[in-house]
């Protein structure tokens, strides 16, 4: 096989929200890049067309607007507090026309597998079946494309599917609907069944503390942006005195007692599932035993007529066409920082951490760093090379001194407050400026009337 040898130039793996503020830091620093997708367009997961995309028609970001753009690129005002999926899109179409970055994007292109060289180099497999050269390769493909579907026992009549493949709420008219999971997807769609659905239950396997969106009339997570910076234990028992009193006691509407304290697992904001509570629209069940037939047999032995299970039951994490260079646990990638491989040199991902905020502040600060690393390997090589040994030594606790639950969601978890203090300070050790203090240079607009030119599609 012929390979082409793309020099110093850096493969991105995705056009999602992560690839894109990969290109333009790269496009910042002045570092050549290629960029592949499998889908015809960028966007990522937030394009409902796209296929796998575990989007569905109800949509919204569980971050606020006002805390969730990019670096130098703030997302609209007249965005909603909580923006739908179709806002989000534009948001991603607009930011990757505002930088110039569709045409180095080559779409219906997937990697098939990635190949490290004796020269710590990497060969890029294309399913068009070219093979590229790179300097470093940066894994954008998101974290919720495959499906973790749970081992359910018994025979069932009716359909079982993942959550993945929901899309609109038409789906559940007069069927009988258990959703399987109570995290932010599962409550959003039990709450879409239970406007349609014949009757609609929703599976917890344990208690949760449910965050209203809004706090005194803001977005949730602007709200507690604003307060002091203090430890957990401080501010702790203030916000669980808050929810009690936005929510009451929501073990009277069977929701289980949390078994664990407040802010230990990934934060769940909605406001919609308690207002359909209180309506008997959806009702909580505990954990599933077994299946019998057409009924579902709960643990507290309880049963129901169900039509149509669908599971939320999260997503794993593996790269399927770079598993070999990666460790992992839970499902998730093991990183630096989830940010680089410590084992593989200039092998990085920024698509895949878990955090109790908006991940798009981090995707942005993860890409400036792998692209300042990136450009003082050729500019300043010792200082490239300071940071490669933290890389390969540093484990900083990105706790917060957040006990967070011991499961596979929460491996690798990082508060976000930790998170980016860290990166802060690494930033400011290795002398770069930081995104937010950056302005982006924009490409020249476009003539009026002109449509966005694309780089050729190749068939997958």
């Amino acid at each position: 096989m012929e390979i082409i040898d793309r020099g110093d130039a850096v493969c991105i793996v995705g056009a999602g929200p992560a690839g894109l503020v990969m290109a333009r830091a790269l496009q910042h620093n002045g570092i050549e890049w290629d960029q592949f997708d499998p889908n015809p367009d960028v966007g990522g997961l937030w394009d409902i067309k796209h296929d796998g995309t575990a989007i569905y028609e109800s949509a919204h970001f569980i971050s606020s607007r006002s805390l969730s753009g990019f670096a130098d690129f703030p997302m609209p005002d007249h965005f909603a507090d909580y923006p739908k999926h179709t806002e989000i899109l534009k948001y991603l179409h607009d930011f990757a026309e505002a930088y110039g970055l569709r045409e180095k994007i080559t779409f219906s292109t997937k990697i098939e597998k990635l190949t490290k060289t004796e020269k710590d180099r990497w060969q890029v497999h294309l399913s068009n079946g070219e093979c590229r050269e790179y300097k470093a390769v940066v894994c954008a493909t998101g974290s919720q494309w495959q499906a973790n579907m749970p081992e359910l026992q018994g025979s069932f009549d009716g359909e079982i599917r993942h959550s993945q493949t929901y899309k609109n709420i038409r789906e559940f008219d007069g069927k009988r609907v258990l959703v399987i999971g109570a995290g932010n997807s599962g409550c959003d769609i039990a709450c879409d069944a239970g406007v349609l659905g014949e009757k609609a239950f929703i599976s917890m396997r344990r208690g949760y503390y449910i965050i209203p969106k809004h706090v005194f009339g803001m977005p949730a997570d602007v709200f507690a942006d604003g307060g002091p910076d203090l430890p957990v234990w401080m501010i702790r028992p203030f916000f669980t005195l808050l929810l009690r009193m936005f929510n009451g006691t929501l073990q009277r509407f069977g929701i289980p007692k949390p078994d664990h304290k407040l802010f230990e697992t990934h934060p769940l904001l909605n406001t919609q599932l308690v207002h359909s509570l209180q309506h008997g629209d959806v009702t909580v069940k505990p954990d599933v035993d077994h299946l019998d037939g057409s009924d579902v047999v709960f643990k507290d032995g309880s049963r129901e007529e169900i039509d149509l299970i669908l599971c939320a039951t999260g997503f794993n994490q593996h790269l399927d066409f770079a598993g070999e260079y990666f460790s992992y646990e839970g499902g998730r990638p093991k990183m630096f920082i989830q940010a680089a491989s410590r084992e593989h040199k200039n092998l990085f991902g920024i698509s895949y951490i878990e955090t109790n905020s908006g991940a798009y502040k981090r995707f942005d600060y993860m890409a400036g760093l792998v692209a300042n690393y990136l450009k003082d390997q050729q500019d300043n090589p010792s200082r490239a090379s300071q940071l490669a040994a933290i890389i390969r030594s540093e484990t900083p606790d990105l706790s917060g001194g957040i006990h967070f639950l011991k499961t596979d969601r929460h491996a690798g978890y990082c508060d976000a407050t930790a998170h980016t203090k860290y990166v802060k300070k690494l930033y400011k050790r290795m002398g770069w400026t930081f995104p937010e203090d950056i302005r982006f240079k924009r490409a020249a607009p476009k003539p009026k009337g002109s449509s966005s030119p694309k780089k050729a599609e190749v068939a997958a």
